[in-house]
């Protein structure tokens, strides 16, 4: 079987890592639109995410990050003054510097990633979203913020007026990313939030379209439940841009685009609903705790899709 899946942040990942589990040949195309530079380095938060956890390197505790990290870096940084206001460990740090290495001298960051996947012994194939910079930006009542700014620096607590995708409109799909829809059997969309994780990858020029005309079965899982985002803005982004807070309002944004969502058992009820809109729904545990989680919940996904 043949899977693409779309992806960002930790509940993204925690997925991906599920089905790295029972799939071979697995692609995962991952937002790049937070990507940013900080104290000079060109970071990529969702792809070192996923790349992280792939290797059995995330911290468990916080989802992001290496496990076991130290920041002599980083503290030796604020003794000379500088705002440490982005936690990077030490071993972080090193990807960071290799990556600025290489994509100043040039080599795209798609090729980048292949190179530092390789080294980390992935076996599934990771894939920006596009080699081209595209920058999300938060229009809230204090001003456009850049998004690190606002999820790191401000810790999202500004009301989200809206949002913006600097660059989108001249940025072209990494290669491979659209073959990947064309290739694959099953597309999962991953719990990841759909503004600024999901939101931006279908986003690239001829993705949206590439996800909707694709033959392969094609399933999603909600990232909130019970009202209630696990992790991060998805639920405070939903209530500010005018959508209902709940695995209905996700529904909505996903129509034309999904076959299946599955949902938390939390959520049973809105399960009529969702239906009625034109989607198969799945009733299951969707909160990911450890590896055992991650496959359980990616086994139901892929008996979604085969399901259909």
């Amino acid at each position: 079987m043949t899977v693409t899946a779309l992806a960002g942040g930790v509940g993204g990942a925690k997925l991906v890592h599920g089905l790295d589990g029972l799939v071979r040949d697995l692609t995962v195309v991952v937002n790049t639109a937070d990507d940013a530079e900080v104290y000079g380095l060109s970071i990529s938060p969702d792809l070192d995410t996923v790349m992280y956890t792939l290797a059995g390197l995330a911290n468990p505790v916080t989802g992001w990050g290496v496990a076991g990290d130290t920041r002599v870096t980083l503290d030796a940084m604020a003794g000379l003054g500088e705002r440490t206001w982005f936690t990077l460990g030490d071993r972080d740090l090193a990807t960071h510097v290799v990556r600025t290495g290489r994509l100043r001298a040039g080599t795209p960051l798609s090729r980048v990633t292949a190179d530092l996947t390789a080294a980390l012994g992935i076996r599934a194939r990771l894939l920006p979203m596009t080699d081209d910079r595209v920058a999300t930006m938060v229009d809230t009542p204090a001003g456009r913020l850049d998004f690190q700014e606002y999820f790191v620096g401000r810790r999202h607590q500004d009301p989200v007026v809206g949002l913006v995708l600097d660059g989108i409109e001249t940025a072209a799909p990494a290669p491979g990313v659209l073959a990947a829809f064309a290739d694959a059997d099953v597309v999962v969309l991953a719990p990841s939030n759909p503004f600024v994780s999901i939101g931006p990858i279908l986003a690239v020029p001829g993705v949206r379209d590439a996800l909707a005309g694709t033959s392969a079965r094609r399933v999603g899982v909600s990232p909130i439940v019970g009202g209630q985002a696990l992790k991060g803005p998805a639920a405070q982004m939903l209530a500010d841009l005018g959508h209902e807070v709940s695995a209905l309002g996700v529904a909505r944004l996903y129509v034309g685009l999904l076959d299946v969502l599955c949902i938390d058992e939390e959520d049973r009820a809105l399960a009529p609903a969702i239906r009625d809109l034109g989607l198969d729904v799945v009733v299951t545990g969707t909160v990911m705790g450890g590896p055992d989680d991650r496959r359980r919940l990616a086994r139901e996904v892929l008996d979604a899709a085969v399901g259909g």
